[in-house]
């Protein structure tokens, strides 16, 4: 009975500390820096900040905690705070189609318990961190059109949830790195549009859940890996302007899986010739976000 008691009167401490809808004042702090530097006064919704942080627009707050923030298309406009780094309880981050400048903040990869990281159109530069590995929960990570610099970090290889990876429309060099390969649930890879060098490595064709598959524009050669045959769930493939010397890996793909297929090569098996009907939409756009679900 007085062991209960106890747990009550904690409780009611607990919720005492911090008012409905509020948070932690380090949270808040992250919060209100990220306001600032990012112009939240010409925000297309802007926050008020002497209202509780739940009522803020795309602020989600969960057991007293910022869990999500979702400003798709809210005319973010500065750099990203350091301090994002103290939402520790972050999963959702979300602040695509805006205008944010700088680089990433090195902390980022302190949100331990993201799941969706949306970047994509943006202005951001620089490179990506190599510690992106310590984001194990990460299923999500979009950053096309934007401006990244560098390499393709192998760490990636180590984000085991990961389902969508787009990197397309940056400026990044360097090779694909085989622990891609190792990404089993991967269902998007997209790397459209940057300067990649070398071969494709043939570990992609581990990843039997992919369904998009995106290296166009860029400078990849060699050979297409005849273990491509193994990406039996593909349905968008786009290999265009790269300066491969051999397409005889897709022989051992069956045509009738695609929606899309796109390469240079004009003396392949006519069937794949036929299946061009669909080529739509850029590459870069095929991931197009959808305004605040994720």
């Amino acid at each position: 009975m007085i062991r209960s008691a106890i747990l009550c009167l904690l409780l009611f401490a607990s919720q005492a500390a911090f008012p409905l809808g509020e948070v932690s004042a380090k949270e808040k702090a992250a919060l209100v820096e990220l306001f600032h530097s990012t112009n939240g006064a010409n925000w297309k919704v802007s926050w008020d900040l002497d209202a509780p942080v739940d009522s803020w627009k795309g602020v989600e707050v969960k057991d007293n905690h910022v869990v999500a923030i979702k400003l798709f298309m809210n005319n973010l406009e500065g750099t990203l705070p350091e301090s994002i780094g103290r939402l520790k309880y972050l999963t959702h981050l979300n602040l695509a189609f805006n205008s944010i400048t700088g680089v990433l903040p090195k902390d980022i990869v302190k949100l331990k318990s993201l799941k969706i990281l949306r970047l994509e159109m943006n202005r951001i530069k620089g490179s990506l961190p190599t510690s992106i590995g310590q984001l194990q929960e990460l299923q999500v990570f979009s950053m096309f059109n934007n401006f990244l610099s560098g390499s393709i970090p192998p760490t990636f290889g180590e984000l085991k949830n990961l389902r969508e990876l787009n990197l397309s429309s940056n400026n990044l060099k360097g090779i694909i790195p085989k622990s891609i390969g190792k990404l089993t649930k991967l269902e998007a890879l997209g790397l459209f549009e940057n300067s990649l060098e070398g071969t494709i490595p043939e570990e992609l064709g581990n990843l039997i859940k992919l369904k998009e598959l995106v290296l166009a524009n860029n400078q990849l050669g060699g050979a297409i890996p005849v273990e491509f045959g193994q990406l039996a769930s593909l349905k968008i493939l786009q290999l265009q302007n790269n300066r491969f010397n051999s397409y005889k890996g897709l022989q051992e793909m069956d045509t009738r899986q695609f929606l899309v297929f796109d390469t240079d090569e004009k003396t392949l098996n006519p069937k794949f010739n036929e299946i061009q009907l669909q080529r739509t939409r850029m590459a870069d756009t095929k991931f197009e976000d959808v305004d605040d679900n994720e």
